[in-house]
């Protein structure tokens, strides 16, 4: 029996998605967080240009504060939520997208959000391309 060669598959627009994990004011005093967000507004941009759609998430945002500004996230509706994956506030965009087969992933908490946020979308059988480097955390 011939063993199943994984692939990373290719990132077409219109099988894609942007996810923007937690990008808050809060992360501020992490490392390198002005070239994490510079990198992911870069993205952003990227996306709107090719319309791409976008999904912004900011992780309890009455503590941690609002998106930063400087991602040029205008225009885009933060969802707020309280565990680590962005998966349970974005079903409902996911579940109305049966063409998407790929998810690139930005954002702040890589041992928390991003790994959780990742293995649910791999759990529904949905390629993830984490851009590094737009991805951090506190430590």
């Amino acid at each position: 029996m011939a063993a199943v060669k994984p692939g990373l598959g290719r990132v077409l627009p219109g099988s894609s998605i942007l996810f923007l994990c937690d990008m808050q004011e809060k992360f501020r005093h992490i490392a390198y967080f002005p070239q994490i967000v510079s990198v992911a507004a870069r993205m952003l941009k990227v996306a709107r240009l090719l319309e791409v759609p976008v999904v912004l998430t900011e992780q309890y945002p009455q503590g941690l504060g609002p998106t930063v500004p400087e991602l040029g996230a205008e225009g885009l509706k933060p969802l707020p939520k309280t565990c680590f994956s962005m998966v349970p506030v974005v079903r409902k965009e996911l579940d109305a997208r049966p063409h998407l087969h790929s998810v690139l992933l930005c954002g702040i908490e890589t041992q928390a959000c991003i790994l959780n946020t990742t293995l649910d979308l791999l759990d529904r059988g949905l390629q993830v391309h984490l851009v590094v480097d737009a991805c951090s955390s506190r430590r």
